[in-house]
């Protein structure tokens, strides 16, 4: 390596331990035991990068030294009652000496790992807030759930043709029932971050990820005591269904849900449309005072994701037979029936099929069709248990984006 390279790579490291020694200073200025700061992290991570360029011994030899030096900085922490007694610092001290290390090999990796260091350390109170306050026993349970059913379970699953007319693709499916959930906590945590302050709006949004017509019935519910309009919420339970509806056909299809994708959006400029015009009229009030509502306190359950795969495995086959005896009307007539249930599983369901089965045109016709009937199923649910006027407004402001929809889709089918 000649002078000029090697004084890069020094000056890399360099430049990696002033960031994060900076951020270190700045968020322990109150802690006068750890002298740890602007100097003191750019001399270890110096003292990496200058390791590394003279051996394999000196890097370990350093490595032990720096282990020592923040054991000894611990230890004269923990011994004042008034200090934090956390290892973050300790613990950034020898990430630095590694990563002036790394920089002096591949900095190209050492910048942006240095980058991504610097961001965890600076971002203490959020994450401090979102792990203590808004992060119940629960949702720990259900996201190592998660993590089980995504890293260990899958990997087990066949990634091949079986079962009836070979569309079942067991891991396929899964991955489909993880990308669901994966969307549906998406809405969650949104709402649990930014709480109910944005009113119904937000909370229609995120429900709308985990169940489209369960949000629909919650709201619904509340129109005879709810001090605001629950239109906006309703239409972006809408906006949800339609993202999510592009979001999963991907994962089956791309080229569906490519001609899917101006439909969609046009549905969803309709929506945003009408939205920003009864927020300007009126603005929402927060009605959160109580509770908060069952529905957005889980995201998804196992047990909903294992139901959600029988529901899916299920209108797999119908619309594949569908498609061998009747054709393409067979496959609209699933999805017809599909879409009651759930919309986005008769998406995917007819998405899968497109274009070995069926034409890609028909694979779109069939995803509309089931949101179509998932639509009447959600206006149903509004008339049953908001009143037949409430039903009536919120068919009237639907009827724009559907047509927005139908009328994008005659141009693309």
């Amino acid at each position: 390596m000649d002078t000029t390279t090697a004084l890069a790579h020094l000056a890399t490291a360099l430049a990696i331990g002033l960031l994060l020694g900076l951020e270190r200073e700045h968020d322990t200025a109150a802690d006068r035991i750890r002298p740890a700061g602007s100097r003191t992290f750019p001399l270890i991570a110096l003292a990496g990068g200058v390791a590394a360029a003279l051996s394999p011994v000196a890097l370990g030899v350093g490595l032990a030294a720096v282990a020592a030096l923040v054991v000894a900085w611990y230890l004269q922490g923990a011994r004042n009652e008034q200090a934090d007694v956390g290892a973050t610092t300790e613990i950034a001290a020898i990430a630095t000496f590694l990563l002036g290390a790394l920089a002096w090999f591949r900095p190209e990796l050492a910048v942006p790992a240095g980058v991504v260091a610097a961001a965890l350390l600076a971002a203490k109170r959020p994450l401090h807030k979102f792990a203590t306050r808004l992060v119940s026993d629960r949702d720990v349970t259900d996201a190592m759930t998660l993590f089980v059913v995504a890293f260990v379970v899958l990997p087990l699953l066949p990634d091949r043709p079986l079962g009836p007319y070979e569309v079942l693709n067991p891991a396929r499916i899964w991955v489909l029932v993880i990308a669901i959930t994966l969307i549906g906590w998406a809405g969650y945590l949104g709402t649990r971050w930014f709480g109910q302050r944005w009113g119904l709006i937000v909370a229609g949004f995120a429900g709308g990820f985990v169940s489209g017509s369960a949000t629909t019935a919650v709201l619904a519910r509340k129109s005879a005591t709810a001090n605001a309009s629950l239109v906006p919420g309703l239409l972006a339970v809408n906006i949800a269904t339609l993202i999510q509806l592009v979001a999963v056909t991907a994962v089956v299809s791309p080229t569906v849900a490519y001609r899917l994708l101006p439909a969609a959006a046009a549905g969803i400029f309709v929506l945003l449309t009408e939205i920003g015009w009864l927020v300007w009229r009126q603005r929402p009030q927060r009605d959160d005072e109580g509770e908060a509502d069952p529905l957005l306190a889980r995201p998804m359950s196992l047990k909903s994701a294992l139901v959600l795969a029988m529901v899916l495995v299920i209108l797999l086959v119908a619309t594949r037979a569908a498609a061998d005896w009747l054709g393409g009307g067979g496959v609209l007539a699933a999805a017809a029936a599909g879409g009651l249930a759930d919309a986005h599983a008769s998406a995917v369901a007819a998405a899968s099929l497109a274009p070995q089965s069926i034409p890609v045109g028909t694979a779109v016709l069939a995803c509309v069709v089931a949101l179509a009937t998932n639509t009447v199923v959600k206006l149903t649910l509004a008339g049953g248990l908001g009143g037949t006027r409430f039903l009536l407004r919120l068919a009237g402001w639907l009827a724009a984006p559907v047509l927005a929809v139908v009328m994008a889709v005659s141009f693309l089918v």
